[in-house]
């Protein structure tokens, strides 16, 4: 299928590895000019020049989008680098301390993690969602987790209850732009298999006396509840994400789809 996403702009937050480089690989395959967001210099120049050696067109925008004036400098990169957006995916985020359990993580660590999924959400669609409406079209794409519909975090509430907020400001937004032309909706992976996991998975196989390929359907099928023996990749997020981007999705705003191997019930 084509997309009929030749010549539209992406910023995707939170570009230069795991889930969200695989979605900006996936869209610059689709013919969009991606910026590569990151606040690693090197990492996020490295992805950008991957996405060109393939022939698509990409450009860096660096910066920490936990602060308004750091904010600016990423979404003034962003816009200058192809003359706009029109689709924003946000991906950034993750957990502000290593600290477990919901009476052991501090105030300000709930806050700081808030700030880290939903903020720098926040920050992106109030300085890019305008222009997209007054264009009449375009695509905001927020990253979510499985964790934050079931509730099922172990140890990491505030990260849960972030991506749940996730969640509420897609549904949100996405009747604050009713008829404008921009949907808003968010994907929400389960148990993806980026780079970190790889290393978790080689030491499971060791600690449980299997092979890597057991290892993996083990926690597949026993540790995450899947109806589906293989991990997910973040390429089956890229290909998601490239369907909601395009023309193709603009009769689905406002909700959340899973992508989890049927892990957890849609309820």
């Amino acid at each position: 299928m084509d997309l009929k996403l030749e010549g539209k702009r992406a910023l995707v937050t939170g570009s230069n590895s795991g889930i969200g480089r695989a979605i900006a690989q996936m869209l610059a395959a689709e013919g969009v000019s991606v910026v590569v967001h990151g606040r690693d210099r090197a990492r996020t120049q490295e992805a950008a020049a991957d996405i060109k050696s393939k022939g698509g067109k990409a450009a860096v925008a660096l910066g920490d989008l936990m602060a308004d004036a750091s904010a600016d400098e990423v979404a003034k990169a962003a816009l200058n680098a192809f003359g706009g957006i029109d689709i924003l995916v946000n991906n950034a985020g993750g957990h502000a301390t290593q600290t477990v359990g919901w009476f052991s993580i501090s105030a300000e660590d709930w806050l700081a993690t808030a700030n880290m999924n939903v903020g720098a959400a926040v920050r992106m669609i109030q300085r890019l969602a305008g222009p997209m409406k007054e264009r009449g079209w375009g695509r905001i794409i927020q990253i979510g987790s499985f964790s934050g519909r079931s509730g099922d975090s172990g140890d990491y509430p505030a990260y849960s209850a972030a991506k749940a907020a996730t969640e509420s400001l897609s549904f949100v937004l996405s009747r604050e732009l009713k008829f404008s032309g921009v949907t808003v909706n968010t994907v929400a992976p389960g148990l993806i298999a980026t780079e970190g996991f790889e290393l978790y998975l080689d030491g499971a196989s060791k600690h449980l006396g299997m092979t890597r390929e057991q290892a993996t359907t083990h926690t597949a099928i026993t540790i995450m509840n899947q109806k589906v023996k293989r991990l997910g990749v973040p390429e089956d997020v890229g290909r998601l994400v490239a369907y909601l981007a395009s023309p193709h999705a603009d009769f689905i705003t406002g909700t959340t789809l899973r992508i989890d191997g049927g892990a957890f019930p849609s309820a």
